[in-house]
């Protein structure tokens, strides 16, 4: 158990306090930010979205440079993305902040994908996100953080930036799920 591993398990363990705090409405009264008012709940909810998120890339970069990647790493790091920015998707349809529609796509996607990762880690392949994997995750976050924060400072332009953001995840994540698929379709073709 190294450090980028411990990293990647503390964002799996932030996940319950962000639901919490995004859930329940503690009587912190409201906060207007850069013409976006949201409850202040909502506002620290998004903080530890944030800051979770940007455990990925301290995790990745320090496996990286000290050369401590490993397997379980390889496998781990996704998931705990996918946990992460699920729990985060579903939220935004029990607050009315984006369509169950467009969550259920992404989400079924990420189940799609993770199911192929265990076909291929059953034949003794892991296989770490490639470029266009890391380009869907980060839209993904973008979009989740724009819309928790309540699209903060595009309301003053008028601008929907966070359902903006939400079409270009949706985009990416089923690019990179027909990317991942066709790259391993030999898998799903030698199978019997």
């Amino acid at each position: 158990m190294n450090i980028p591993n411990k990293i990647t398990i503390s964002r799996i363990l932030l996940i319950p306090f962000f639901v919490i705090v995004m859930m329940f409405d503690f009587g912190w009264g409201t906060l207007t930010l850069f013409g976006a008012e949201m409850p202040i709940h909502h506002f620290i909810g998004a903080l530890i979205f944030i800051f979770a998120s940007t455990t990925d890339w301290v995790d990745g970069y320090y496996a990286r440079k000290y050369n401590l990647v490993t397997t379980f790493g390889k496998f781990l790091d996704p998931l705990a993305d996918k946990l992460l920015v699920s729990a985060a998707f579903i939220l935004m349809v029990e607050l009315d902040m984006a369509p169950a529609w467009i969550i259920i796509i992404i989400i079924s996607r990420e189940f799609a994908v993770t199911g192929l990762r265990l076909i291929l880690a059953g034949g003794g392949e892991v296989v770490a996100a490639n470029q266009l994997g890391k380009i869907k995750t980060w839209a993904q976050i973008v979009a989740i953080a724009a819309a928790l924060l309540h699209n903060t400072i595009f309301t003053l332009i008028g601008i929907p930036f966070d359902m903006i953001m939400l079409y270009i995840a949706l985009f990416f994540t089923l690019w990179s799920g027909w990317d991942y698929f066709y790259l391993n379709r030999r898998v799903l073709l030698e199978s019997k």
